[in-house]
């Protein structure tokens, strides 16, 4: 079944609620046929062929794109009995049925585990929701789930490794300054995503996301942006780490101020 637009931003949203949860999890791994790659295990039962390479490929592409877009291309993140995994179920009944997850759902991920479910060719599971949900994996495997990374932030990153996601963007930001709904920084730090009911807000909430990154990385270089997380694994809070990072920026308002200026360019 393929997810619409708007449902897939809550996709996200619910695998993120689950990462405090993922320890609870224990994934069979009895009765599957495995395949292994580099930084991956693809567990699957009645899947072709065909679908079980095309994973492999499409996510190790993946791993490396994203560690490249972030500047964590240095740094070596899984391998052998670290790799991630990546279990595939027999259809869309199977997989709603053994994990319990609504039909609107493509897949999810347990961050903590480094575990990805889905089923094949689940609408936007290759373009959009394994970069989305690797993304997710790969940056908290950087920063740590402990570090005081506000949810936008993980989100930005997230959305950042989905190109179509970041079309036209900056009209839709655009679009919001002049009907004053645009939020600053503090106020999506504030908000509590997961609970709220208003699709725009949402929608909003993740374009603000993604091109805070973008404006930090594009203008910045990824070298700072590295700083930047590696600030945050060290447990600082949001705005120390920003500072630390980008000495232009006293404090978050400046940061605020001058990624208004990126937007109306």
């Amino acid at each position: 079944m393929r997810v619409k637009p708007a449902q897939y931003l809550f996709i996200s949203i619910f695998s993120f609620l689950i990462l405090s949860f993922a320890n609870l999890f224990a994934f069979d791994e009895k009765g599957w046929s495995v395949e292994k790659s580099t930084h991956f295990i693809v567990y699957y039962k009645k899947t072709q062929e065909k679908f079980i390479a095309q994973a492999i490929d499409r996510a190790e592409g993946y791993y490396k794109s994203i560690a490249d877009n972030l500047g964590f291309s240095r740094y070596e993140f899984w391998t052998w009995d670290k790799r991630a995994k990546i279990y595939i179920y027999n259809d869309a009944q199977d997989y709603q049925e053994k994990t319990g997850k609504p039909a609107w759902s493509g897949g999810h991920a347990y961050y903590h585990d480094k575990v990805i479910e889905t089923y094949p060719w689940a609408g936007g599971f290759f373009d959009s929701l394994l970069p989305h949900e690797l993304g997710h994996i790969i940056f908290r495997e950087f920063i740590g789930t402990q570090s005081n990374t506000p949810l936008w932030l993980d989100e930005g990153v997230a959305m950042y490794q989905e190109k179509n996601k970041r079309k036209d963007v900056k009209l839709k930001l655009l679009k919001a300054i002049e009907e004053k709904k645009f939020m600053s920084l503090e106020k999506l730090s504030q908000l509590n995503i997961g609970f709220v009911e208003d699709k725009s807000v949402v929608e909003l909430y993740y374009n603000e996301s993604v091109n805070v990154v973008e404006y930090l990385i594009n203008r910045f270089g990824r070298d700072n942006f590295v700083k930047l997380c590696k600030a945050l694994k060290e447990r600082k809070s949001f705005e120390q780490a920003v500072t630390e990072s980008y000495r232009v920026f006293k404090n978050l308002e400046e940061l605020d101020k001058n990624w208004l200026k990126y937007i109306k360019e």
